[in-house]
């Protein structure tokens, strides 16, 4: 393809604070080459999640390599592409596919990786396909349906409710038959899930005390807890666990850069004294059951009866600004970004 560069954004300083575009470098190079068992694709939408930074940050001054990025290689990401040219034999050229890419125009893969490629259905537009029916939709899906195991009337809180993940986690929640209470962080994020995603009440976790609120909201406790904030959060929240309670442990966003780490929790004893329950979700450990995950949400995001909620940049260029909106919480839903096209040479 000598008519095109490929326009790239690669780890130049590891992330020590805030994230921001200091922390990459953009530059132009050849699109990679293509070689037998591989397929070359065009990235045409990047999806941004909190861990990500996990690749970039670094904790330890005498440990520049801690990451698991190394400086000067392609940031990663999840996309979906399609595909420009195939020398692997489950793909042609044409296919619109999902997969570990990068925040690049052109990206040559195997197919493997963390998720592994694979064809989007048909009739499913991209930004769902790397959305709420991509590995924020499996998270989501799971960690509501299997791990909460949740039960009609119940009382369900969540944090960081209109994140990625969380704002379909809350949505399922209600069409589960559940009491849903949000905790989130901007005035954007609460009028969005009052007036769209109906949730019963939101509680602002940087203008109110937490434990207060769910002691006025929850006088009778609480079933479950979707934790995707960790902190101070999570010890208010096992302090009103009901007898038999279950705490969703998906994400822990207040505390992927935190340096030095802060304390552990102090009121784990509370589920000893209520006989409940806290379990860790790992998405990709759910990537084989996607088809059952596509069967359930597929129907409900056509219905309008589970909205996809995407917060959509354009251009490569804002790629960092992706990545930092999750933590400074400008994000409303699934942060994306809409691939423009390359320049021509």
């Amino acid at each position: 393809m000598p008519h095109r560069v490929n326009r790239r954004w690669v780890l130049a300083r590891r992330v020590t604070d805030e994230v921001s575009e200091a922390n990459f470098r953009f530059e132009e190079a050849p699109v990679p080459d293509l070689t037998e068992g591989k397929l070359l694709v065009h990235n045409r939408w990047l999806s941004f999640d909190p861990t990500q930074v996990l690749m970039i940050v670094q904790r330890d001054p005498a440990a520049p390599d801690e990451g698991g990025l190394p400086l000067g290689e392609v940031m990663h990401t999840l996309a979906v592409s399609e595909v420009v040219e195939s020398r692997h034999p489950e793909f042609s050229s044409g296919d619109i596919v999902h997969g570990h890419m990068g925040w690049e125009d052109y990206t040559v893969t195997d197919g493997t990786g963390f998720t592994p490629v694979y064809r989007v259905p048909d009739g499913v537009p991209p930004e769902w396909a790397v959305g709420a029916l991509g590995l924020t939709g499996l998270v989501a899906y799971f960690g509501v349906h299997e791990v909460a195991q949740p039960k009609a009337g119940e009382t369900f809180v969540i944090s960081g409710a209109a994140g990625g993940v969380g704002s379909i986690a809350t949505q399922l929640a209600k069409i589960y038959g559940l009491r849903v209470i949000g905790i989130a962080g901007s005035r954007a994020k609460r009028e969005w899930l009052l007036e769209e995603a109906g949730v019963d009440a939101v509680i602002d976790r940087r203008s109110e005390d937490v434990g207060k609120r769910l002691s006025e909201l929850c006088p009778e406790g609480i079933d479950i807890y979707f934790d995707n904030h960790g902190g101070p959060t999570l010890d208010r929240v096992l302090e009103h666990l009901r007898p038999g309670g279950r705490v969703v442990l998906c994400g822990i966003t207040s505390l992927y850069r935190a340096d030095p780490a802060p304390p552990g929790l102090q009121n784990y004893a509370s589920l000893i004294m209520v006989n409940g329950r806290m379990q860790g979700l790992l998405g990709r450990d759910y990537l084989p059951r996607r088809s059952e995950a596509f069967a359930a949400l597929l129907p409900l995001l056509r219905s309008g009866r589970l909205k996809s909620k995407e917060d959509v940049l354009s251009g490569l260029r804002e790629a960092p600004k992706g990545l930092a909106r999750l933590f400074s919480g400008d994000n409303v839903g699934k942060q994306l970004l809409r691939m423009d096209e390359p320049p021509a040479r």
